[in-house]
């Protein structure tokens, strides 16, 4: 696990922490808000250029690792963080809606890494993932409108601008960019967005959170108490994917990618969409970003929690991978 992996939520409280100081500075926090789209999409692009659209073909090869990850990630997810949300967030829809958000996107990036930690299956793991990507841009919309048009919270225009400026145009352009270069200089514009990720995100967060922070204040508790059913969510999709995984005889290298295929969520991406679709409604975004925090921690932890399984053999009767 590279380093900058391992303090990623460490770069992003610290960003939260500057953006919170430069927030009484006015000719700082008054000109950040169009900053906040330039970052983001900057970031996607570098996203969207590490998506390997050509191993779409390759996520139905082995058809039962691919319907379980997406039965529990698109049908038992949503439904299971909606029931989390009203259960323990009731009184702030923006909270909600935010933690609803952060639920219903699965990871596309550093939950190989945890994959890799775990002894998973990477490249069972990695096939998976441009369909998880084009699965949860075309549900996440429709599922807002399932669950919060009722209540007036979806701007439907909004959305639709939303995800045409922070998913179609860097996603087009990231294509456009992989099919007009080649070989190692398109290695190396890959390279180079993927190490500035990080960065973007930070001074994506830094420019919310600097633009917003008394909101933060008035509402600490309110955003703190998101932990509860976020520790509750990975704990018991974890104990989930253990059963399943049982049931339907998966290896022990296929139970560990199912776990953090379903465990890892996409907050940045998340995140984009929020900041467009809900314009002064910070508050959501502000939840996506606590995410996270605690996020990457527990994955490390599931990772051990992995091995201990296979290690201990209570569970399945596997060959050793080494």
């Amino acid at each position: 696990m590279e380093l900058i992996e391992k303090i990623e939520p460490l770069i992003i409280f610290l960003a939260i922490i500057m953006g919170l100081i430069f927030s009484n500075f006015k000719v700082i926090s008054n000109n950040t808000d169009y900053l906040i789209n330039i970052f983001l999409c900057l970031m996607l692009y570098g996203v969207f250029l590490e998506i390997p659209l050509i191993e779409l073909k390759n996520s139905f090869k082995n058809v039962k690792f691919t319907s379980t990850s997406l039965i529990i990630n698109f049908i038992w997810t949503p439904l299971f963080g909606y029931f989390l949300a009203t259960l323990f967030l009731k009184g702030n829809i923006d909270i909600i809606i935010g933690f609803f958000m952060l639920i219903l996107t699965p990871c596309t990036d550093w939950y190989l890494v945890f994959t890799k930690l775990a002894k998973g299956d990477v490249n069972l793991s990695l096939s998976i993932l441009p369909i998880n990507l084009i699965l949860q841009i075309i549900l996440l919309p429709i599922y807002l409108v399932i669950f919060f048009s009722s209540s007036n919270n979806i701007q439907y225009a909004e959305l639709a601008y939303s995800l045409l400026i922070v998913i179609v145009i860097p996603f087009v352009a990231a294509q456009i960019t992989k099919f007009l270069l080649e070989g190692n200089i398109k290695e190396r514009m890959i390279n180079s967005f993927s190490n500035f990720q990080i960065l973007f995100l930070s001074l994506a967060v830094f420019c919310i959170f600097a633009s917003k922070g008394e909101l933060l204040f008035e509402n600490v508790n309110t955003i703190i108490v998101i932990f509860i059913p976020l520790i509750l969510f990975f704990t018991i999709t974890l104990l989930i994917d253990l059963f399943v995984s049982q049931k339907i005889n998966f290896t022990y290298s296929e139970y560990a990618s199912l776990t953090m295929t379903t465990l890892a969520r996409n907050s940045p991406l998340a995140l984009a969409i929020a900041i467009n679709s809900f314009p002064g409604r910070e508050l959501i975004a502000m939840a996506l970003v606590i995410g996270p925090l605690i996020e990457l921690p527990i994955l490390y932890l599931v990772s051990k929690f992995t091995l201990y399984i296979k290690n201990s053999g209570l569970f399945f009767n596997c060959k050793k991978l080494f």
